[in-house]
């Protein structure tokens, strides 16, 4: 408590539901660990409360914010500025505010694959599926196509982020060299023969966090095969249902969201602060309470 005073800068994490969250504990213990004056709190806010939210970045003079669920795609007309792959993400999940301007950035595309390297694993070349083109998936798709992903099938319901994943597949395949095609995520047949030649399986979606900590997307083990990856965005609970079908399964390479919110919280901490998050301490923190 030493550390917070009169100078104290505030940052925030914007989102609902986020009392979960390990955004604080991973930031607050970064700026305790470098000595720096920053504090970062969790804020319950959804979409009615946004537009208010973003202003009181600017009135308390908050050095910035994160953004998650259901927040990522609504905060976008209410910023001053978007940072070319929140552009074309159209996406942010971080906001750096500069004396009053306040500027949007997507970090989860480029924490996504840093975390997918941090376990020695590279899909460059391969083959992904994934289901959810929200503010997460959008950014994950982008980030994979432009860092050398062969091939990416997204699966998306016919719900309102349909045509958010349509301008995504156009956008992958008009600007880099991956082949991106769109699927209907209720086409369960489809859905298990993209999944039988798939090298990762990614989903990008909220099932498996409260309330829907209680389903997956796939629940027979034998749409799986041991040689891929199953990766689930979702953090808490750390094993979620996917997670647990997948390991049924035999999958050689389970992980969850964790490693997504380490390596993208570093990139947003080197944007507020200008320094480099202590990612190792950090993430021994963060595994140790496992």
């Amino acid at each position: 408590m030493e550390r917070i005073d009169g100078h104290t800068i505030l940052i925030g994490l914007m989102a609902t539901p986020i009392r979960h969250s390990m955004s604080p504990t991973m930031h607050n213990n970064a700026f305790a660990k470098l000595g720096l004056n920053y504090a970062y709190l969790a804020f319950e806010v959804g979409n009615d409360q946004l537009a208010d939210a973003v202003q009181a970045i600017r009135t308390l003079d908050m050095r910035g914010s994160n953004v998650s669920m259901p927040n990522k795609q609504k905060i976008l007309p209410l910023l001053d500025k978007l940072s070319p792959a929140a552009e074309m993400a159209r996406a942010v999940n971080t906001v750096v505010n500069d004396n009053g301007v306040l500027t949007g950035y997507t970090t989860d595309g480029t924490g996504f694959m840093k975390s997918l390297a941090d376990e020695g694993l590279d899909i460059c070349g391969k083959k992904m599926v994934l289901t959810g083109a929200g503010g997460a998936g959008t950014p994950i798709a982008i980030q994979a196509a432009l860092d050398g992903v062969k091939e990416i099938a997204i699966f998306n319901r016919q719900d309102i982020q349909w045509q958010q994943a349509k301008k995504n597949v156009e956008m992958i395949n008009s600007q880099t060299k991956c082949q991106a095609t769109l699927h209907h995520l209720e086409d369960r047949d489809d859905f298990k023969s993209e999944l039988a030649t798939a090298d990762i399986y990614c989903d990008s979606t909220g099932v498996g966090m409260k309330p829907l900590e209680k389903m997956t997307l796939v629940e027979d083990p034998t749409w799986f095969h041991e040689d891929m990856i199953v990766y689930d965005t979702v953090y808490a609970p750390r094993e979620t249902r996917l997670m647990k079908v997948a390991k049924k399964a035999g999958v050689k390479h389970v992980l969850n969201g964790l490693g997504m919110m380490l390596e993208q919280g570093a990139e947003a901490f080197k944007l507020w602060t200008g320094e480099e998050m202590p990612v190792e301490y950090i993430h021994q923190l963060l595994f140790d309470e496992e």
